[in-house]
């Protein structure tokens, strides 16, 4: 059976005026600095803002597709997740999170008015769009009837309650996330190996990968390849290792999961033969 292709750029509307969404978050103050509206459409929320004295740069996959090359204060992503399957979904919140600055905040709206999901005829163009409802692990700042918007923080921004004294779950703020999901943070190593050196984590203080549950440690490692093409497009290392230290015989020291990506570069060492058998010294060479 032939797949159905989503086509989420039919979905634009010609604006007149600006969205609801936009123009709730300006009247309450919820603007700071640079802005990035990603997924703007045609744009006119981009325009409208722009001649209101706002630094705001539009981003859309299919009308405006240069992507931003900064990070911003503040991004907006009105309605966009609801027309994208759930792959698009999850992309979509790993580049907001990858394009905010370690202090900013992202604004999320999604309809509330869907009755119907799944994939649909657009009336106009006779194509296939898609269309779905979501819930977002992420404070609730407004919602009615037709719409609600979620106020999007770092993990490491957000005030927590009842936290130990792990260094992982109490992440200095100055910390740059790579990437971030609803379960799982990536970061560079503070004391790297090798130039890129990445550290991916689960939120949820768990001690032993294999207590992780299976929804879990899948996202761990979609992240991993996440972060595999941000580290090779930053770094353009000439190859990687993986590696996770699981009980202290194994050499855990920090007693929260984490998996470790090293980017490696030809001439790192002398003899790489091995690779992470090297974990024993004297079975590295075979």
């Amino acid at each position: 059976m032939k797949k159905i292709k989503n086509n989420p750029h039919l979905t634009a509307i010609k604006r007149t005026r600006i969205s609801f969404p936009t123009n709730w978050l300006m009247k309450n103050n919820l603007f700071i600095g640079k802005i990035l509206d990603f997924g703007c459409g045609l744009g006119f929320d981009v325009k409208f803002l722009s001649s209101k004295g706002f630094k705001i740069t539009g981003y859309d996959n299919y009308y405006h597709p240069k992507y931003p090359t900064e990070r911003f204060d503040t991004i907006i992503c009105n309605y966009v997740l609801n027309i994208l399957e759930p792959y698009q979904q999850t992309e979509v919140l790993l580049q907001i999170s990858q394009l905010l600055k370690p202090n900013g905040k992202a604004y999320f709206a999604v309809r509330r008015n869907i009755k119907n999901e799944g994939f649909r005829m657009h009336y106009i163009h006779k194509q296939y769009t898609y269309q779905s409802n979501i819930i977002l692990p992420f404070k609730s700042i407004f919602r009615n009837k037709i719409c609600e918007i979620y106020e999007y923080q770092h993990f490491n921004q957000i005030v927590k309650q009842n936290i130990n004294d792990c260094i992982f779950c109490n992440l200095d703020k100055e910390v740059e996330f790579l990437c971030e999901t609803d379960t799982t943070i990536a970061f560079f190593d503070k004391f790297p190996v090798n130039k890129g050196h990445t550290l991916i984590i689960p939120k949820q203080h768990i001690e032993n990968y294999f207590d992780l549950s299976f929804h879990e440690q899948q996202d761990l490692w979609f992240i991993v390849n996440y972060c595999k093409k941000v580290l090779t497009k930053l770094f353009n290392p000439d190859g990687f290792n993986i590696g996770i230290n699981i009980g202290k015989d194994a050499g855990q020291s920090i007693f929260h999961t984490h998996i470790h990506l090293i980017p490696r570069y030809k001439g790192d060492v002398e003899n790489p033969k091995g690779g992470v058998r090297g974990v024993i010294p004297n079975k590295q060479n075979y």
